[in-house]
């Protein structure tokens, strides 16, 4: 076990704290543009398959999934050559 007053727990344990604030900060951000509607483009983008009968609905946003992978990877890479990862 790592004790509390070494480095060692430090370098773990600051950029874990710094992750976590982050994290927190996104998740509200998105919370709150759900809440008041700013996304309500989100699973509507022309190319995604909606199939609607009496019984059924069915829905595949596979063009609003491309786009989400896109922009995840650009961020992700961005934040990986920024940290030097």
């Amino acid at each position: 076990m790592i004790e509390p007053e070494s480095s060692a727990y430090d370098d773990f344990m600051k950029p874990l704290g710094l992750l976590l604030i982050v994290a927190g900060i996104l998740l509200a951000a998105v919370g709150a543009a759900v809440y008041f509607g700013w996304l309500n483009w989100f699973g509507r983008l022309p190319g995604d398959v909606r199939i609607e009968s009496e019984r059924a609905q069915v829905h595949f946003p596979i063009v609003t999934m491309i786009v989400v992978s896109v922009v995840l990877t650009v961020v992700l890479n961005v934040l990986a050559r920024l940290f030097g990862k």
